[in-house]
């Protein structure tokens, strides 16, 4: 049985076979009901398994065909919202496979490991409800370039135009987000990146015309400023440190640990669990073409908006975020949204992590990376959905749980949970969210206050569709068997 969201989903899928696009329908419903298991035990039996891997073998069935529908639907959830924010970047999939290579992975770094860079722009509204990707470039880099002295690479790297290099995605991906806000009108989009997308050719981009694209990119490095554009200030730290705190807020910072013993930079350091008191400012400023580009590139007015910690614990690198962006900046409440836009750019990282432990895409056992991509694509739509359930419990709790569960699947899971008589009318959505994240160990106490994540979430969304094809079976609405 296809899921009815798969279908709605997948129905401008258009492989070039219409026996390729029911397949699709189909390996999509089976793998985004059991993310975690294998594609066998997905599939349930040995013809279906069969059919997905020659599914996956077909050469019409590529990565972007696969995600092309998804694509049409992510559209048209970002045109019914006011402001989407399209939110870009890059993560390594690890195709290491100490007994095969994977034909046409490359190298990720200076070691032994192997596989491809996933650079993706995914759409979120600004409550960090995920809406779907809009655009997913993949690239295995050469083998031959990574064998060459640093000095050389830096060499060649410095001389080599934009278009060349691998930080060329990043204006791929705002020129992509310039597409979409023109073909949303009445959507205000703002493209959103990390520190990696600090390069100049970002910032001098054409933002389109009316509605234009507004981006948002946190800096990495110093940048000087215009002659004459901020009295003796030379770069955006010293204009915007000038400036008059505009408000200040307590925050709570999360601990981590160091992931690599030889971690220099300040950001990637262990700290400890603390309350901290951040003060913002904010100023327009002029940057100067850096050297390599002056002549060619213009100069270009943006504004810029500083979060810093205030008096930060001894031993402690101090919070800091350092944001550049075309958003206006004249109203308290406008830098206000700014942070706030820029902090749900980490839900790209939960998609990352749920696409990665809760599909389990890293551990698929294919030989030739044109499968693997395509079996990349049906898992990032699955990632999306379990994302999306996760957070639309939280953003839209009242709602009627049937707006994403079938009749089938909300009974099945109150039967099992509460152990009680089926309610008159179906619950809200929140409440169904939760007793589904039950089925994946959330631990749901009257006093609960925090949502139930992830994890708990496709784990238990499992566990639903089992319960759920055993209720239109044995269930009370199922049909009388075939004598």
């Amino acid at each position: 049985m296809i899921a009815p969201w798969v279908a709605e989903e997948m129905a401008k899928a258009n492989l070039g076979d219409k026996r390729l696009n029911r397949r699709l329908r189909r390996v999509l419903s089976d793998l985004s009901d059991r993310p975690t298991a294998s594609i066998p035990a997905a599939c349930g039996g040995h013809k279906e398994m069969t059919a997905t891997y020659r599914f996956f073998d077909n050469d019409k069935a590529t990565l972007d065909k696969i995600l092309e529908p998804h694509y049409a639907c992510s559209q048209q959830r970002i045109a019914a919202q006011e402001v989407a924010l399209l939110v870009q970047d890059t993560t390594e999939m690890d195709l290491t496979r100490p007994e095969q290579v994977v034909e046409g992975a490359g190298p990720l770094d200076d070691s032994a490991r192997r596989g491809v860079f996933v650079h993706t722009l995914q759409a979120f509204t600004p409550d960090g409800t995920p809406l779907g990707a809009v655009w997913v470039d993949c690239w295995a880099r050469d083998e031959a370039s990574l064998a060459q002295p640093q000095k050389v690479k830096r060499k060649k790297r410095k001389a080599a135009p934009i278009e060349e290099k691998e930080s060329y995605r990043w204006v791929q991906g705002l020129r992509q987000c310039r597409v979409v806000a023109e073909q949303c009108p009445n959507t205000t989009c703002v493209c959103i990146a990390d520190s990696e997308a600090d390069i100049y050719e970002v910032f001098t981009e054409p933002r389109g015309t009316q509605p234009s694209v507004h981006w948002l990119i946190r800096l990495c490095q110093e940048r000087p400023l215009q002659a004459g554009s901020a009295a003796e200030a030379r770069t955006i730290r010293d204009q915007v440190g000038a400036q008059p705190v505009l408000f200040t807020k307590e925050i709570s910072v999360r601990g981590r640990k160091t992931k690599v013993a030889c971690e220099e930079r300040s950001r990637r350091q262990a700290r400890r669990d603390r309350q901290a008191v951040v003060a913002v400012r904010a100023v327009q400023v002029t940057l100067r073409p850096p050297a390599r580009a002056r002549g060619q590139l213009p100069a270009v007015t943006v504004n810029v908006v500083l979060v810093q910690e205030v008096n930060p614990a001894a031993g402690e690198e101090p919070v800091e975020w350092l944001l550049l962006t075309t958003l206006p900046i004249d109203s308290l409440e406008e830098v206000r949204l700014i942070i706030q836009y820029y902090c749900v750019r980490w839900m790209i990282e939960v998609l990352f992590r749920t696409l990665k432990s809760g599909c389990r895409v890293e551990q698929r056992r294919f030989e030739e990376l044109e499968r693997m991509l395509a079996c990349l694509a049906v898992y990032l739509i699955t990632a999306w959905r379990t994302l999306f359930v996760c957070r639309l419990g939280r953003s839209c709790p009242d709602i009627d749980c049937e707006a994403v569960f079938e009749p089938s699947e909300w009974q099945a899971v109150w039967v099992a949970v509460q152990g009680a008589k089926l309610p008159r009318r179906p619950p809200r959505l929140g409440e169904m969210v939760r007793l589904v994240a039950q089925l994946g160990g959330y631990v749901n106490r009257p006093a609960r206050r925090d949502p139930p994540g992830p994890q708990t979430i496709w784990l238990g969304l499992q566990r639903m569709r089992d319960l759920a094809w055993a209720w239109d079976i044995f269930g009370p609405g199922a049909k009388e068997p075939v004598v």
